[in-house]
């Protein structure tokens, strides 16, 4: 799998954010923000891993969350991130009824996260998304771009037919473009603590 510089820049970020929060961690098991940030950071670097490598650190951050919750359940960035590991974890499985629950789980976060922070777009936007994912993922793995668009191997090269190519293009991005998104904006957030400000714009 081929990085650009900004995954690799984003990859690198989440790798020191989840070192960094593992180490606070150590010191303080029961600080809720700083699980929701080394959730954030699995999050994200779940996007570079294989299908399976993928699962395995969807799960360890949806316990982080949970321990979150355990806390503070009324953390609605704990929620939301819920949300978002649960509907990677949908958009993973080829099978879509066994997809399913995963986003009916990832919706029901959202709308927890939206009653806690109900003036946050994202979250509104989140639970929009969702209630189209099931049709997405229809879309996506009919085409077998699930496989490449969530860090498995690379893409077929399609002779011809460029619209399709194209339209499967822009469907993958719109997918994965939501979820990372979502995840970048998160982890961004999560380790903003940890890393100067970008310099202002010209």
């Amino acid at each position: 799998m081929q990085f650009s510089q900004d995954d690799f820049d984003r990859l690198l970020l989440s790798e020191h954010s989840r070192k960094t929060c593992e180490a606070h961690y150590a010191k303080n098991p029961q600080d809720a923000e700083n699980l929701v940030k080394w959730a954030g950071a699995l999050l994200e670097l779940s996007q570079f891993q294989s299908i399976a490598d993928s699962r395995i650190m969807l799960d360890d951050c949806i316990s982080k969350l949970e321990e979150a919750l355990a806390i503070n359940p009324t953390k609605h960035e704990a929620l939301w991130c819920l949300g978002n590991a649960h509907t990677s974890h949908g958009f993973m499985n080829p099978d879509l009824d066994e997809a399913r629950p995963y986003f009916e789980k990832a919706s029901e976060y959202f709308q927890r996260a939206a009653e806690q922070e109900p003036a946050n777009e994202l979250y509104q936007k989140s639970i929009e998304v969702t209630a189209k994912a099931p049709e997405l993922h229809m879309e996506i793995h009919k085409q077998g771009m699930a496989q490449q668009a969530l860090g498995g191997g690379p893409a077929t090269s399609s002779s011809g037919k460029s619209s399709k190519a194209k339209r499967s293009s822009d469907l993958k991005y719109d997918i994965c473009g939501w979820i990372i998104l979502a995840v970048g904006i998160f982890a961004w957030v999560g380790a903003k603590s940890n890393v100067p400000p970008p310099p202002p714009p010209r």
